[in-house]
């Protein structure tokens, strides 16, 4: 392995997550063979979810250090080369830039519920979802509200577009990343060009002086090229100097992408599921949507192809606090838990619990959900006098919880919309524990769930698996790479739930519609 470090023969993915920034590289058949990672966390700064530049900064420098060092502890060699590199972040947001390339506010990110008017207005203008963390809803808003900054713009792109162009001087976006800030044409694989004039018709008059498409990045697709690491973005990106430049980067991607290409589902009528932080589902589509949906987005595939993605803001934030209450008990008992035997416990006790969850009942609300058309979120635990507590029942209601706005937009896509789905797969933390997450996302959909044994890698090895793609995908379809020279027919671990499952998730269903005032009450009399 070492001869090939040597040489390049290698591919680095590097992932900005919600909690976490992680970097993988892969040799040339794509399987990981190192890693680094470095913990962080969203700041709430006069009312606006975001990271500091300075804690992007730090972060990819110290994850890249985290990789270095893990290369040379392994193999006792140091990364001077890379046959290529790909960065990948959280979708949407909002980073304006001036043409000195000076960020004009703190960062918005995807997690804020603050554009709904520009969102709303968008929709009916385009007849097409524009959910509210869309980059242009953000713009939008910002114009609305009579921002001083608007005037200024000479660039705006996501968090992944915006490393990616210090890296490279190139400003560029991969299509899937792409279509979370502005509606792709899928046949085309760029912004939607009737859309695009449609927008500089809506702010005609308001004495802005830039169009849209001169301010959004360059959309390029799966393969492509996508500029060089330069001289500066190498010392940025590797304090030790040791990285050379000129080094090939493919097309800066989001998250949803990478979990696509981490569980190779990017063949129409597949799907996956993404649940950490936050939950989001999609689904490659054989044709479009019959209807304007507010709790669908429709997205792309790293190719460009169309996507449903019912995306939701909060999934296992809830759980982790239960679990470090339980973890603070164990702790003044004298009988601490390491991490992995507390969620797992946790988890498997949860399987124990009734199907309905014996009349418990509970919101996982940290932040707003618009599927469920919450601005605001308030974390809920209720019950009724006759309600079964016990600890089974509590933990199934909290992984419940985690699922169950999902379902709400899923429910519109498979039962209206007629959405037809071969494979649904699973990736993320709330997977970790062997067939638990699996039977209750199961439950919830009424549809069997695939978890890959490379799922646990996720986004970071994706946008590896991407930037090898760009090396040695030439005549194929991503598709076809990932079958072929990725997965190699593997087909991974599918679980499917019991009738008497998905029937109590069903009953459980129809309480947590009905408890919904509790949440706006919760909101109302709570302050965050």
């Amino acid at each position: 392995m070492k001869d090939k470090i040597d040489a390049g023969k290698t591919a680095i993915g590097i992932e900005f997550g919600s909690t976490r920034i992680k970097a993988v590289m892969v040799d040339d058949t794509g399987a990981p063979i190192a890693e680094g990672s470095h913990d962080w966390e969203n700041q709430y700064v006069d009312g606006i979810w975001t990271y500091s530049l300075d804690m992007i900064w730090d972060g990819l420098k110290k994850t890249y250090s985290s990789l270095r060092e893990d290369v040379e502890t392994k193999y006792s060699t140091v990364i001077k080369k890379t046959g290529a590199i790909g960065i990948s972040a959280m979708m949407h947001g909002y980073m304006p830039f001036d043409k000195d390339g000076k960020l004009l506010v703190p960062f918005r990110t995807w997690r804020n519920t603050i554009t709904e008017e520009a969102a709303k207005e968008l929709t009916a203008e385009f007849g097409f979802n524009i959910p509210q963390r869309w980059s242009i809803a953000h713009l939008h808003q910002a114009i609305l509200n009579g921002e001083s900054h608007i005037n200024d713009i000479s660039f705006i792109t996501t968090l992944a577009g915006y490393i990616h162009w210090s890296l490279t001087g190139e400003k560029v976006l991969g299509v899937g990343d792409a279509s979370g800030m502005f509606p792709i044409d899928s046949r085309e694989c760029d912004y939607n060009k009737d859309f695009i004039e449609k927008y500089d018709s809506i702010i005609h008059g308001k004495t802005i002086p830039w169009k849209l498409k001169d301010i959004l990045p360059k959309v390029l697709s799966a393969g492509e090229a996508a500029g060089v690491l330069s001289t500066e973005g190498a010392a940025m990106l590797d304090e030790s100097g040791n990285l050379e430049a000129g080094i090939p980067l493919c097309p800066p991607e989001g998250d949803a992408g990478t979990g696509m290409v981490a569980t190779n589902s990017v063949a129409v009528r597949t799907g996956n599921v993404s649940a950490g932080t936050s939950i989001f589902a999609m689904v490659v589509m054989e044709r479009p949507l019959s209807a304007v949906h507010e709790e669908i987005d429709v997205v792309t595939t790293p190719s460009g192809d169309d996507v449903a993605m019912v995306h939701c803001n909060n999934c296992t934030s809830d759980i982790n606090a239960w679990a470090n209450v339980f973890k603070e008990f164990a702790d003044a008992i004298g009988a601490p838990l390491d991490t992995n035997k507390l969620y797992t416990t946790l988890f498997k006790v949860a399987e124990k619990g009734d199907p309905d969850c014996g009349g418990l009942m509970g919101f996982n609300y940290f932040s707003g959900e618009p599927v469920t058309g919450f601005d605001e979120g308030r974390p809920v635990f209720m019950r009724g006098i006759g309600s079964s507590f016990n600890l089974a029942n509590f933990m199934r209601l909290h992984l419940y919880s985690a699922v169950s706005t999902l379902k709400v937009g899923l429910d519109i896509l498979f039962k209206e919309e007629k959405v037809l789905v071969d494979k649904l797969y699973g990736h993320g933390g709330f997977f970790k524990t062997k067939e638990v997450g699996q039977k209750i996302l199961s439950a919830a959909t009424g549809r069997p769930i695939t978890v890959m044994s490379t799922a646990g890698e996720g986004g970071a090895w994706g946008i590896a698996v991407l930037a090898l793609y760009m090396l040695q995908g030439s005549g194929k379809s991503l598709s076809e790479y990932l079958g072929e020279s990725i997965f190699n027919g593997e087909a991974g671990d599918e679980v499917i739930a019991g009738d008497a499952d998905i029937e109590g998730f069903d009953s459980f269903m129809e309480l947590f519609r009905a408890a919904m005032p509790v949440e706006k009450a919760a909101i109302t009399a709570i302050s965050n």
